[in-house]
């Protein structure tokens, strides 16, 4: 169930609602998904789902609180997120 993901550092109710829409009800199935895909997936939802959304999925697949991922990652974060926006505007949707 949601509650699981709850316990994750930097997932309150409100992300793991929105997780839940997305098929995302446990920390298994959070692992094993695309922290990238998934928030393209929640920014398409709610669009104004922030930055720090992705910082908190890949802090919650490694164990660690968002604010951390964003403080010692985010440069390379935004790196690889641009990249992937450039990506499908080449391919499409």
């Amino acid at each position: 169930m949601a509650d699981k993901l709850v316990r994750l550092p930097g997932l309150g109710p409100a992300s793991t609602a929105l997780l839940t829409r997305l098929g995302v009800h446990d920390t298994a199935e959070l692992r094993r998904r695309d922290a990238f895909e998934l928030y393209a997936a929640l920014k398409h939802i709610a669009p104004n789902t922030s930055l720090n959304m992705l910082y908190a999925l890949i802090g919650a697949q490694e164990g660690v609180h968002w604010r951390v991922v964003a403080r010692e990652r985010r440069s390379a974060l935004l790196t690889e997120l641009d990249a992937r926006r450039q990506a499908q505007e080449r391919t499409g949707p």
